[in-house]
């Protein structure tokens, strides 16, 4: 996708969200990159990307992609679809949808998944609560009826993702108590991400996170190439102050890693870095700063999961990073995301005095019948 069609592919987000206040368009740069034929996703998947018009006028978007790597996991024959951006109109999703369906059938795909921009590990689900407050980075943001259309084009809800809100101060009793006893055992120490080892710091983080996450519902461990890639991007927006890595007896044990909320800095850039918006967005994060964060990931591999001496492994990375995050300027932050299934994880956010305050949902529907 080239030329003219890439750029309404683009630029359709400023017709759909036309008056919508909340709505950040993420810089064009990081989704280029993300939808390039270079990127390491393409090495286990493919894609195609649709643009719906209407009398002449761009109205549309939509992917659709096979996630190899997925298929070889999970064996369920679904394939994908995202980047799921529709003016209010029935036909022109029910259009965009279609063909991403025959797309997927043609090649032998027996469901359609989504939306996921452009597997699990990048923008999931479409936001069906939480309409009142502009996405986190890296969050999907959707118009209120975008999953009605989804549901009229055929497709069911299949799974609700959660986004926690959680203001900095002081951690509740029980989580101080839980810190303090794992600070307290002689075979444990935690550390935040170095920045100058961050391509080791983040492959390690990511080898615990995909030992701890595994075995959860449509999990697709990063590639070595990802890893890269990853370790690139978090260099430029690294803040080490909310970061952690816990060892038990020198092993690497659990993770926590946030970034700062870009978002805060890009939402008048309209998506463009030239010709002011890089100096405007270094003067923010340099000089104003970031007072939000989004803790991204957050994991501790399952054998220290089984062992009850370590049950407070996870409230002591989140105490961490509120005393450490506080110290640092951010007042509040969004964990995000989370399944709506997971009972331990939530029920770990919830004594944190985390609220969910958005919600986005997976649809499914068959291509058989």
């Amino acid at each position: 996708m080239r030329g003219a069609e890439q750029r309404d592919f683009l630029n359709v987000v400023d017709e759909v969200y036309r008056g919508d206040p909340k709505y950040i368009r993420p810089l064009d740069f990081d989704v280029k990159s993300r939808i390039s034929r270079s990127s390491p996703f393409f090495e286990h998947a493919e894609a195609t990307f649709f643009v719906a018009y209407r009398n002449g006028r761009c109205v549309g978007r939509c992917s659709a992609q096979i996630d190899h790597e997925h298929l070889r996991r999970h064996k369920d024959d679904a394939g994908f679809f995202g980047f799921f951006d529709t003016v209010d109109d029935p036909e022109v999703a029910k259009a965009l949808l279609d063909a991403a369906r025959r797309w997927l059938s043609d090649r032998g795909m027996k469901k359609i998944r989504g939306p996921f921009s452009l597997n699990i590990n990048d923008e999931s689900g479409c936001l069906v609560e939480g309409f009142d407050t502009p996405p986190m980075v890296m969050m999907p943001h959707h118009r209120s009826y975008q999953g009605e259309l989804i549901e009229k084009a055929g497709l069911a809800r299949h799974k609700d993702l959660f986004a926690w809100k959680y203001h900095t101060g002081e951690v509740p009793h029980r989580v101080q108590k839980a810190h303090d006893e794992i600070d307290a055992l002689p075979e444990v120490y935690s550390r935040p991400v170095d920045p100058r080892n961050v391509g080791r710091d983040v492959r390690l983080v990511m080898e615990v996170f995909n030992d701890a996450w595994g075995d959860n519902w449509s999990f697709v461990p990063y590639t070595d190439h990802e890893l890269t890639k990853m370790a690139k991007d978090v260099k430029l927006i690294l803040d080490p102050a909310i970061t952690r890595i816990a060892y038990v007896r020198g092993e690497p044990a659990a993770v926590a890693l946030a970034i700062p909320n870009l978002n805060e800095a890009i939402g008048d850039l309209g998506g463009r870095l030239f010709p002011t918006g890089a100096a405007k967005l270094l003067y923010r994060v340099k000089v104003k700063g970031i007072h939000s964060a989004r803790l991204a990931l957050l994991g501790i591999r399952k054998k220290f999961r089984a062992d009850r001496k370590y049950a407070g492994l996870s409230l002591y990375l989140y105490s961490k990073l509120n005393d450490s995050g506080r110290r640092a300027g951010y007042t509040w932050g969004e964990l995000s995301w989370t399944y709506e299934d997971n009972g331990p994880v939530n029920a770990g956010i919830r004594v944190m005095g985390g609220k969910v305050y958005k919600k986005y949902r997976v649809y499914e529907a068959s291509l058989t019948s």
